[in-house]
């Protein structure tokens, strides 16, 4: 397993977030973390990512134990996070935007970090010297997806990629996430919704109030079982 959770607790502010929460993500494998707003979807990608401490449990990245790894280094070991609100710097470019990650981790190289993205979604290769704050919510999404590429070489936290983002761009999103399985990269989605994320997905889990309440769906089950 590239990612393992074991029994996880958060805490804000001495409120439970997260109780007990155990998960895992294999490699070349895209799982989706499901539940409503407020679930706990967001503080799990945020305490992989080391943004939120857990007050007990433990994540494993390949078997290791990095759950006090400081939060900049977890993307030295391939993790790459998209933020629900997108996170852009607005004065930047759209392609220093997506090399922020190279230029903090000098493992990455960026040559081959933008050649890898311009060649999954020439768009923003067209759109490489807009200000990221001329462009569209939908567009920002893609900016954002590529710059958790350019550090998520092995495993992407995708906090709600579809979310207010029009029909047709969420389908380009969903057909460039569908690739990462020919490039051997993991993803953990969080949704709200399974709309455009289910054909993607190999095995879900479902979180209410901060708990796992079901075992991994296998995602043509779920898709036969859902009425016409």
């Amino acid at each position: 397993m590239i990612l393992t959770i074991d029994k996880i607790d958060v805490r804000l502010q001495s409120v439970p977030i997260l109780r007990g929460l155990s998960l895992a993500v294999d490699e070349g494998e895209i799982v989706g973390l499901v539940g409503r707003n407020g679930a706990g979807k967001t503080t799990t990608l945020r305490t992989i990512m080391g943004l939120t401490k857990p007050a007990s449990g433990t994540i494993y990245i390949d078997g290791n134990d990095v759950t006090k790894l400081d939060a900049y280094r977890r993307p030295m070991l391939g993790l790459g996070y998209m933020p629900e609100d997108r996170r852009l710097v607005p004065e930047l470019t759209v392609e220093e935007n997506m090399l922020l990650p190279a230029w903090v981790n000098e493992r990455l190289d960026q040559t081959e970090g933008l050649k890898f993205i311009y060649n999954l979604m020439p768009e923003l290769h067209e759109m490489r010297e807009r200000k990221a704050m001329l462009l569209s919510g939908g567009q920002q999404k893609m900016v954002a997806l590529g710059r958790a590429l350019i550090a998520g070489t092995r495993l992407l936290l995708l906090d709600e990629p579809f979310e207010g983002v029009a029909p047709a761009l969420a389908q380009r999103l969903s057909e460039v996430i569908a690739t990462l399985k020919n490039e051997k990269r993991s993803a953990l989605i969080a949704q709200s919704e399974l709309t455009h994320a289910v054909s993607l997905l190999d095995r879900d889990y479902v979180i209410e109030r901060g708990e796992i309440v079901d075992k991994p769906t296998p995602m043509h089950q779920e898709t036969q079982a859902t009425p016409a």
